[in-house]
């Protein structure tokens, strides 16, 4: 049987939810995680097509890539 380590932000949310792992809690958790990432991909793209790395020329070719990959 292997042994999980446990990086020190699972470690943190471990603890944090030690106090109240109420389902209201996880939604609230999830919620701030969403946003905060979610500003941090904004705040990138925007680098990105400030950069001229991103335009909509390739906007268009990604909306049309098949980006998923199976799993199996």
């Amino acid at each position: 049987m292997e042994t999980t380590v446990f990086n020190p932000v699972q470690q943190h949310l471990l603890t944090m939810f030690a106090f109240d792992g109420s389902e209201e809690r996880l939604k609230e958790v999830k919620e701030v995680l969403f946003k905060h990432f979610s500003q941090k991909m904004d705040q990138r793209l925007d680098e990105l097509w400030d950069a001229g790395v991103l335009d909509q020329k390739r906007l268009d070719e990604l909306r049309g890539m098949h980006l998923r990959t199976d799993l199996k």
